[in-house]
């Protein structure tokens, strides 16, 4: 009997849930179904039914999921009580004391997971030094007490240098589990040497204390899928982490504040595949979805993995690629403010009732309708069950005109021109802030608007190649399928560059490899990678450098010293520390191969001018993908690609 040989990505967006299966021959198959608002698992079963997929066939599936981030933005998780050293227990209502808008003081942040009242001092205290001030049984009952008394679902202990020294929160853990099973509260107790065992106590709290609020949505969500999965004869699901890699349901329902940007990050991952399969070491990326629009960066052919960022303005100081969402999607809403300016988003019109020209009952204008008016998006059948009617985009965008006093055609170039200045504005940040001139990379664009902005967005930022992928329209749901499986591990280091030696970082860097395999491991198909978040001495933020066990600390510096000199234009005369390193495991990716398809219907001025077979498009045009619409601007040319989807180049 064959072992299965079809691995399948599944990408559940707030408009559309999309489907690639990669078969072992590295085709692949794609659907499009629309999204369940209510139920997510009901569209992974419905794309799964769609694609005529029976378990048997199926090697993996692997999912990125929005569980995380819909919980943060609605404020809907755990209740958590938390846990920190007596006299820091303000830590979240502090943040960093940075304003929320600089020149806004009426602006506030975000109100933490855990109110004041919800956090428990806890007397002890433990220095660099070493431990001042005991944990004793006394203390420790006291907070047990404490914690009882408000029956939370879950319990975050963040102790003061607990990254250098754990010993103390193990304690507390133990006691506490152990108690609060006695008394009946089934209640997670999460730990901030587990979650995050670096420096910085206020982003190690927030990520611990988001890791408590989300663990019981996710296990709730992961379980309840997995079992319907089951039912129908399916693998229980694979899930994407922020950092771009896929985790067993089971881990997964474990590293919740990992799972923060999951859909996204499954979008990069495809696109650094595309760009590897071109020869491309570095390129911007931009995913155009229903709801929002997601900006990445692809360097030396690989998604950019960070740490630190906010999603929903709760920080999460975890390794993940480097995205950055905007409400610009094709659902986001066009309207006029007060002063009658026109803008777009951050509301959208989703999948119920969704753009006005699905027919759906939805009335107001979005950049699908617009796109409608202006002939880019061709009335009639589309894939995921859509129908798009130019009627009812027409009636839409006209709210928008009339006030204005302008053409239908103008208000909906206006709409378009607005969504596109706002994703510009997030391709800038993502890319100069980083040392890279957009001007010197090609623009990978894909989701079912990406090839549609893209001519406009590159013009706007000096870009001269673009390349929409094939399956642009599903490249998220391919970034699924082939991304590998992947264990990660942070472990404090906290030492100078000069005074650590070769053999000690060698010995570092090895055990923790050595901790992460499990027996059933097949050592040959696992890559290991190492990385050491580095820093001047007294600096206030840290880069990751690539390192191998054979390299010395001075080399590892050096590495540094040129990477500051390229990401922040200068250096430093100041020694070297090393914070943290980050170790991965990661299994093989899957093999795809990126056939070209073999036809494609071209649109010239609404006119079906024959060139459907051509390799070679000069715009003005427009051509309809299979699950996307393509629009090659004037002065632009498109060239088909041997792997599949197009290389667009402006003209000199």
């Amino acid at each position: 009997m064959t072992s299965p040989r079809i691995a399948v990505g599944i990408d559940v967006g707030g408009t559309f849930t999309d489907l690639a299966a990669l078969h072992a021959d590295g085709t692949v198959h794609t659907s499009k179904v629309l999204s369940v608002a209510t139920d997510r698992a009901a569209g992974v079963l419905e794309a799964l039914r769609v694609a005529a997929l029976n378990g048997s066939q199926i090697a993996h599936i692997a999912h990125g999921t929005t569980v995380v981030t819909n919980l943060l933005l609605e404020r809907a998780g755990a209740r958590v009580v938390a846990c920190a050293t007596a006299g820091f227990t303000d830590l979240l209502e502090l943040r960093r004391q940075e304003r929320a808008a600089l020149y806004d003081l009426a602006k506030h942040h975000p109100r933490p997971l855990v109110e004041q009242a919800q956090v428990i001092p806890v007397r002890e205290r433990i220095t660099p030094d070493g431990i001042t001030l005991a944990l004793t049984d006394e203390a420790i009952a006291d907070v047990i007490a404490a914690v009882k008394a408000q029956q939370p679902d879950t319990v975050a202990i963040t102790l003061l240098h607990a990254y250098g020294d754990p010993s103390h929160e193990r304690a507390l853990r133990d006691a506490l589990v152990v108690a609060l099973e006695q008394a009946g509260l089934v209640a997670d107790v999460v730990c901030s040497h587990e979650a995050l065992p670096e420096i910085r106590e206020y982003e190690r709290m927030a990520t611990t204390v988001a890791e408590a609020y989300a663990r019981p949505a996710v296990r709730r969500y992961l379980s309840g899928l997995s079992a319907r999965l089951a039912q129908h004869d399916y693998p229980a699901p694979r899930v994407m982490t922020s950092a771009g890699g896929t985790l067993s349901a089971h881990d997964a329902a474990s590293h919740a504040a990992a799972l923060a940007l999951s859909g996204p990050a499954g979008g990069v991952t495809g696109a650094a595949a595309i760009a590897r399969a071109l020869g491309v070491s570095r390129a911007l990326t931009i995913d155009i979805g229903g709801t929002s629009a997601d900006v990445g960066l692809v360097d030396d052919g690989e998604p950019l993995v960070e740490r630190g960022g906010a999603v929903a303005g709760v920080p999460i100081a975890l390794p993940r690629v480097l995205v950055e969402a905007v409400a610009a999607g094709g659902g986001s809403i066009a309207w006029l403010d007060d002063g009658g300016a026109l803008r777009t988003g951050p509301m959208s019109a989703g999948a119920s009732p969704g753009p006005a020209a699905y027919g759906r009952g939805g009335v107001r204008p979005t950049v699908t309708d617009a796109h409608v008016v202006l002939g880019t998006i061709a009335p009639g059948e589309w894939s995921g069950g859509v129908t798009i009617s130019l009627e009812h985009a027409r009636a839409a965008v006209d709210t928008i005109a009339a006030p204005l006093g302008v053409s239908l055609a103008r208000a909906a170039e206006a709409i378009i021109a607005t969504a596109d200045a706002t994703m510009a504005r997030a391709l800038r940040r993502v890319s100069v802030e980083r040392g890279v001139d957009p001007r010197d990379v090609p623009l990978i664009a894909f989701g079912g608007g990406g090839p549609l902005h893209a001519c406009g967005l590159a013009e706007r930022l000096g870009m001269r190649q673009v390349i929409v992928p094939p399956h642009a329209g599903v490249l998220s749901a391919v970034g699924l399928a082939l991304a590998p499986e992947r264990r990660e591990s942070l472990v404090s280091v906290m030492q100078r560059a000069d005074a650590m030696s070769a053999a000690s970082l060698a010995t570092l860097l090895e055990q923790e490899a050595c901790a992460m395999r499990t027996d059933g491991d097949d050592a040959v198909s696992l890559t290991v990678r190492w990385w050491l978040r580095a820093r001047y001495e007294g600096q206030g933020y840290e880069l990751d450098v690539a390192v191998q066990p054979g390299d010395t600390p001075g080399a590892v510096a050096e590495r540094f010293v040129a990477r500051h000199d390229q990401r922040a234009g200068f250096v430093l005369d100041r020694a070297v520390e090393f914070i943290s390193a980050r170790t991965t495991l990661s299994s093989a990716p899957w093999p795809v191969h990126f056939a070209r398809p073999t036809r494609h219907g071209v649109l010239s001025a609404g006119v079906d001018d024959g060139r459907a077979m051509a390799r070679v498009i000069e715009g003005p045009a427009v051509v309809r993908l299979p699950d996307a619409t393509m629009r090659i601007a004037p002065g632009w040319t498109a060239r088909a690609l041997e792997i599949g989807g197009w290389m667009l180049e402006q003209q000199r």
